[in-house]
């Protein structure tokens, strides 16, 4: 009697310690699903993994059970893309990937003179395929009618075919009449579609009278109007000089190329030293004694006491004006014991 209340006090308490050790929600592996997909399982519970639609398993177990443990063993399954069929080659085409797994997509193009037949792009699939179906690139066959000409303009390079056609890529070149602009492409080209790229325009462009410069003159043709390409010549009186282009023209958008200007010329306000001019030294008093032109340049010689030697600083006209550097100072002739800044050694 007492042997089987023993017997029987052991099986509850190994039943006791068994209930507890239950496993946990299992780990979960990319690209892989688990079915039946619980938080608790008890002993002897078994899971299935797999691997989601478009991908597939590289070795490793698929079917777990729980063990007494309550510690799941280790999961070595790997679920990878599957791989659609290479794709790399299409004939008189290209083909644009980074690669060939699911769910990739790839592009492709035609080479000039064939289009494409079917899709520009593909999909690999779930099952490992493309979808559409790849293209194929066909010769371009079509041919396109004579080019309209344009308002105001004339055909000034076209070749036609037999028939007065034109086959895929001859192209045509318009030129417009005189005192029009044209806006757009003076080229059109026969497209794969047999029909021409977008056509030019001709506009007739009038452009105002160009206005005079102060202390200047302007001359132009002597018309009731002023139209496209029609030109201006622009000048300046004695001691000016002009600023900008010495001709302009009437552009397309109605205005012109540019509205030059006439500037002053600069009084020295120092009578005599030695400059750089266009990289050669020359006396200031011999070279610029009627002054300096609107836009010339010197560099003045200035003195580093410190270091015994000297340096330059620039100085420009700017109608009328010019500053001279602070640093340069006027070499006096009494002094002649004194070198001039020019004639010290640079630094």
């Amino acid at each position: 009697m007492a042997s089987r209340v023993l017997f029987l006090f052991l099986g509850f308490v190994c039943h006791v310690a068994t209930a507890g050790r239950t496993c946990p929600r299992p780990d979960q592996q990319p690209y892989a699903t688990v079915t039946p997909l619980k938080n608790v399982y008890d002993p002897g519970e078994q899971i299935v993994y797999s691997c989601q639609p478009g991908y597939e398993s590289r070795g490793g177990m698929r079917r777990f059970t729980c063990p007494l443990t309550g510690h799941w063993p280790i999961n070595t399954l790997k679920c990878t893309p599957r791989v659609c069929p290479f794709a790399g080659i299409l004939e008189n085409g290209i083909v644009r990937y980074t690669t060939f797994e699911y769910p990739k997509m790839i592009s492709f193009s035609c080479n000039t003179g064939y289009v494409l037949n079917g899709t520009d792009t593909a999909k690999c699939t779930e099952e490992g395929t493309w979808s559409p179906a790849l293209p194929v690139c066909s010769p371009v066959t079509v041919t396109c009618p004579f080019p309209p000409v344009p308002n105001f303009a004339t055909l000034s390079d076209y070749k036609p075919r037999p028939g007065n056609n034109s086959l895929y890529q001859d192209k045509a070149v318009f030129q417009c009449l005189p005192q029009y602009a044209m806006f757009g492409n003076d080229t059109i080209t026969c497209t794969a579609h047999g029909n021409w790229t977008e056509l030019p325009e001709c506009r007739d462009v009038k452009c105002p009278f160009p206005k005079r410069p102060d202390h200047g003159f302007v001359n132009f043709p002597a018309k009731e109007v002023l139209s496209y390409k029609d030109k201006a010549t622009y000048g300046c009186h004695e001691t000016y000089t002009l600023d900008g282009p010495k001709e302009v023209e009437c552009s397309k958008f109605g205005n012109w190329s540019a509205e030059p200007s006439c500037k002053a010329s600069c009084e020295l306000p120092v009578k005599k030293a030695t400059v750089l001019y266009e990289g050669e030294k020359v006396k200031i008093q011999e070279k610029f004694k009627n002054g300096m032109l609107h836009g010339q340049k010197v560099s003045f010689f200035c003195k580093n006491k410190e270091d015994k030697c000297s340096y330059t600083e620039d100085a420009q006209c700017i109608d009328g004006t010019i500053e001279v550097p602070k640093c340069f100072k006027t070499h006096s002739a009494l002094a002649f014991w004194k070198k001039d800044a020019s004639e010290i050694e640079p630094c």
